[in-house]
């Protein structure tokens, strides 16, 4: 038995066509008098591939959000003498009319990652709560909210909030999936360390209790590690080979992906291959998967890692970080079981339209969805 829930209001164009013409009917009185569709028994149903647009999001001098793009997780403003082509940081625009923009344009799903929240309070946090509730008024998709997902000590009341308190704020303010990242490192290390054992008490264990497993996504940013052997690694890593175009510095043909924190600023000794089945374990319903080295470079996805991840959980696996143009969604999507794949500065800077991609799939024959035009 397959139970399903479904969201016309985050649906897109065909979701609120639906709501519109319930409602017609019942204004006019026809409800009553409508006909089943006839449905083809022989016709295969299947869930598309998704495309989602990330939009990172920091304050800037004036204490105003914007969503700005680095390469390989650089997030600190540089002068603008600096700022030559793809390089550099990047202010490319405000939030809501950009996400507004991609939700016209096709997105299945829109993330806001506040690349600065941990330096900060997220309780009080009110320019991102504002952006969600403005967002979530014209854009009918799926809006994912991450950074500082995780409990809080307010340094001037020294009130504790609890993970469940800030992700509830984000839900109310209008997220319909909340993405944990260094919290969910640090509770795949507990939970490894103590054999396997749930304590109850995670950020993945208690919103996903609350909320449901499918609104909790769990962020990875890994880094590559390269070997000469997988023989001579650790074996508690997933150690996989690479492609001649990816070896290393010295020619290394493999390489295990260590997991950061702190927005990569910080090295842990767990994989990511690791941290995503432990996660899987604790209740997380979707993995966002990046790669610091790929992050920027448009160069396409790192199947490897994706591939890495993706058969070691049953949960879906969103691709992010390397993709510059139309093929590199079909190439993944061909490559790998990822369900969706993530893009940021190749459509801030209009580079590629988000149609394009999908027609490029669907040409592929990678079904998407393609919304009209009109």
């Amino acid at each position: 038995v397959c139970a399903t829930q479904f969201h016309p209001e985050k649906s897109g164009t065909t979701g609120l066509n639906f709501i519109k013409g319930f409602l017609e009917s019942v204004e006019d009185g026809t409800l009553s008098k409508t006909t089943p569709i006839p449905l083809n028994p022989d016709a295969h149903t299947q869930l598309v591939k998704r495309v989602v647009v990330a939009l990172d999001v920091r304050s800037n001098d004036a204490g105003d959000l914007v969503v700005t793009k680095g390469d390989q997780y650089d997030v600190r403003e540089k002068d603008d003498s600096e700022v030559t082509g793809r390089g550099g940081v990047r202010n490319l625009g405000k939030p809501v009319q950009l996400a507004a923009r991609y939700y016209t344009e096709g997105a299945d799903e829109i993330a806001f990652l506040n690349i600065t929240s941990f330096r900060q309070g997220v309780i009080e946090d009110m320019p991102m709560l504002q952006v969600l509730e403005e967002a979530s008024k014209c854009i009918f998709v799926p809006l994912t909210v991450g950074g500082g997902i995780r409990s809080y000590t307010d340094p001037e009341t020294k009130t504790v909030y609890s993970a469940l308190e800030v992700a509830s704020r984000y839900f109310r303010a209008g997220a319909d999936k909340v993405s944990i990242g260094s919290d969910a490192v640090i509770a795949a290390e507990n939970y490894i360390a103590s054999g396997g054992k749930k304590s109850g008490t995670t950020s993945i264990e208690t919103i996903s209790q609350v909320y449901g497993v499918q609104a909790v996504v769990i962020s990875i940013d890994p880094k590559r590690v390269y070997v000469d052997s997988p023989d001579g690694t650790d074996d508690k890593h997933t150690v996989v080979s690479l492609t001649d175009d990816q070896k290393g510095p010295n020619g290394e043909k493999y390489c295990w992906y260590q997991c950061t924190v702190k927005g990569g600023r910080e090295a842990r000794d767990i994989c990511a291959v690791t941290v995503a089945k432990a996660a899987e374990a604790l209740g997380a319903g979707e993995i966002m998967l990046n790669c610091i080295d790929m992050d920027g470079q448009c160069n396409g996805f790192d199947h490897a890692l994706m591939k890495a991840v993706s058969e070691a959980v049953t949960i879906p696996v969103i691709a992010s970080s390397g993709a510059g143009k139309e093929s590199h969604f079909s190439d993944v999507f061909e490559a790998t079981t990822v369900q969706a794949a993530l893009a940021a500065g190749m459509f801030h800077r209009k580079e590629v339209e988000i149609m394009n991609v999908k027609k490029h799939m669907e040409a592929c024959g990678i079904r998407a969805r393609i919304i009209s035009q009109e």
